[in-house]
């Protein structure tokens, strides 16, 4: 587990890799042009963790996006399994980029990404995150990927707990994207009912809610009456009770990405009124922060010290 520093007042910490420091150094590495720290990195964890793999890709292809780095180890090393899922999920990555200029991608450059992710499943064929990359890339298509229930039903059979294929998954079936909040909603709470515990997928609903949030202030504003409750209602404390019975209290095994779900949490709790429950979720933070989905709700940074302070005194 990684060593983290102790600041439980003044600037919040933000760290993307969730104080994994290999992580960081093969993110930099790939800035630099160098792949060597990716291939060691993705090649030394056991195979079967999925959710510490999955959290290691998405970052170092972010990282990967405006370079030419991994597409030089690729070349390299065709047959390499590790290789060819991080190029695939690196390729997902311009494309959204792509699609932050204004503009999707045409669809045959899609399914070009398409055939990358499935020619690395080919590579990796127990590996769940190639079907996670096309999931991902499925939001680019216009009306939604036809694919789409057969993508989904190949990553859950080889981790049907994956936590990173849920969000995406989620992400696909909300109202922003090739869905609605009650699509969105019924998945999340699906996921978090069949969850083991322990599991971080029973704060899916939370992600849920907020993205809803987001979505709505910014077609309606913050002034929209369905909003009124949005946070305080019968149903949006139940889920979070539920998260904090189901995932907070049985806790015994910290995943990759337990800081970004655990800040949902607490943005959940301090909204819905629930304080004294939000500080003990704040405590195992650890003034780890995220800038989502506290940015929903205003200046994040100054929100979650807020809380942070307020709630440290109930």
């Amino acid at each position: 587990m990684a060593a983290w520093p102790r600041r439980r007042s003044g600037a919040p910490l933000y760290d993307r890799t969730f104080g994994d420091r290999a992580l960081a150094e093969g993110c930099q590495d790939m800035v630099m042009g160098r792949w060597e720290g990716a291939r060691e990195l993705l090649s030394k964890r056991p195979r079967d963790d999925w959710d510490r793999r999955a959290h290691r890709i998405r970052l170092l292809a972010d990282a990967a996006a405006n370079r030419r780095t991994v597409d030089v180890w690729h070349a390299s090393d065709p047959g390499n399994p590790d290789a060819a899922v991080l190029r695939a999920e690196t390729e997902v990555m311009r494309a959204f980029a792509h699609a932050r200029g204004g503009t999707l991608p045409a669809r045959d450059s899609l399914d070009r990404v398409a055939r990358l992710c499935i020619q690395a499943s080919d590579l990796a064929p127990d590996d769940p995150y190639p079907f996670v990359s096309l999931v991902t890339l499925g939001r680019l298509y216009e009306d939604g990927d036809p694919n789409m229930a057969h993508w989904w039903k190949e990553l859950q059979a080889r981790d049907p707990y994956h936590r990173e294929g849920h969000h995406q998954a989620l992400r696909y079936l909300s109202a922003r994207w090739h869905g609605s909040h009650t699509a969105a909603y019924n998945f999340a709470w699906d996921a978090a009912a069949y969850a083991p515990t322990g599991s971080p997928l029973v704060a899916l609903p939370q992600v849920a809610r907020a993205e809803e949030y987001r979505h709505r202030t910014e077609t309606d504003g913050r002034t929209e009456i369905g909003l009124t409750y949005h946070w305080t209602g019968e149903r949006a404390r139940w889920d979070l009770r539920t998260t904090l019975e189901k995932w907070i209290a049985p806790r015994t095994t910290e995943y990759a990405q337990d800081v970004a779900d655990l800040n949902h949490v607490a943005h959940g709790l301090v909204h819905a009124g629930l304080h004294r429950e939000a500080g003990a979720v704040f405590a195992l933070l650890d003034n780890r922060a995220t800038t989502v989905p506290w940015s929903y709700s205003g200046d994040a940074e100054g929100l979650f010290t807020h809380w942070r302070d307020r709630t440290a005194r109930s």
